[in-house]
């Protein structure tokens, strides 16, 4: 099942993630049910990550490397995390996170060009559409 929430940004505009449970329905399940949620974001590369959420959740179909626009819940650090481009640990323009996570889903959104502007240390709001 497709799931819809909406990630809004300060100082930018919203973007629409689709969460599919058919990838890790227990994460996804244990973050429906903390939403919405307030968390402060911080930036790695073209990787947006929350301050750590409160679900805990580990290894369920995780990945090394990740596809551009991918969504995933990173267990370690308890964060959600959004892939826009290549991360410092990627070689040749890979998205590699900083260890395995949880892919949860897809930004939504065609044009990723704006998330280059999110701040590190702002804040985003995650909530059900």
């Amino acid at each position: 099942m497709i799931h819809r929430i909406a990630v809004d940004l300060s100082d930018t505009k919203a973007i629409e993630i689709e969460l599919d449970d058919t990838l890790a329905p227990k994460t996804i399940s244990s973050i429906l049910k903390c939403l919405p949620i307030s968390v402060g974001i911080h930036v790695w590369g073209e990787e947006i990550y929350t301050d750590p959420i409160p679900v805990v959740e580990y290894k369920e179909n995780q990945k090394a490397l990740v596809n551009l626009m991918d969504v995933a819940y990173w267990p370690p650090g308890k964060a959600i995390c959004l892939f826009f481009g290549p991360t410092p640990l990627g070689r040749n323009g890979e998205i590699r996170p900083y260890s395995p996570v949880n892919v949860i889903g897809r930004i939504k959104d065609a044009d990723k060009s704006f998330l280059r502007n999110v701040q590190d240390e702002s804040s985003a709001v995650f909530r059900i559409l």
